[in-house]
């Protein structure tokens, strides 16, 4: 592996496929954490606390084998009228959201968090993102592909929920789930090339 790389503190294929897309080479270090929102959060505040908490818990995983490189981490959520759209729990909870979302315009809000010893620095993306009508039967086909369940707001915009997008505001990519604009700068803060900068790093 390159010695220009970051650990990444998710198990999110799109994360990974994110950062292969721009250069940047990582190694795997997916961690749990609490991610219940607190009473009264608000969702820009919400994204960046998970997000930096899951930094912290894999930096201190990987420090404690003496890591020298920095550690990357991320969380997405869906905000409509208030309301925090994370991933469902089932199916009956993603054709809820799924209802919804229907006809209606959301916002797709992204937290980044980089960490390097003592120091941390964090980035956010606001997307605005625009559904479609859709039909009960169009939303029970799309739940039964099992696409939504891992998805907050229970649609993946890079795959066959993309059917029902009518309008993209924002980042594409922080939609996705990591937002390759203010990923390459904090990144690039902390020594961590992306392909403009360099070769192109692989795993």
């Amino acid at each position: 592996m390159s010695e220009d790389f970051v650990y990444l503190a998710s198990a999110s294929p799109r994360r990974r496929q994110l950062l292969e897309q721009i250069g940047v080479a990582f190694e795997l270090r997916p961690v749990e954490i609490d991610e219940r929102r607190r009473p009264a959060e608000l969702p820009a505040d919400y994204v960046v606390r998970v997000a930096r908490a899951k930094a912290g818990k894999c930096w201190t995983s990987v420090a404690g084998g003496g890591a020298e490189r920095p550690v990357l981490a991320a969380d997405t959520t869906v905000v409509l009228g208030g309301e925090v759209f994370g991933k469902p729990g089932n199916r009956a909870a993603a054709l809820d959201m799924l209802a919804t979302l229907s006809g209606r315009t959301h916002t797709v809000i992204t937290g980044v968090a980089v960490r390097f010893g003592e120091e941390l620095k964090t980035a956010l993306a606001v997307s605005e993102v625009t559904f479609r009508a859709t039909t009960a039967r169009e939303r029970e086909a799309y739940c039964a592909t099992d696409e939504p369940l891992d998805k907050a707001g229970s649609y993946a915009i890079q795959g066959l929920g993309a059917v029902f997008i009518e309008y993209l505001g924002g980042s594409y990519s922080a939609v996705m789930g990591l937002p390759l604009l203010e990923t390459s700068a904090l990144l690039r803060r902390f020594g961590i090339p992306a392909w403009l900068d360099g070769e192109p790093g692989r795993p």
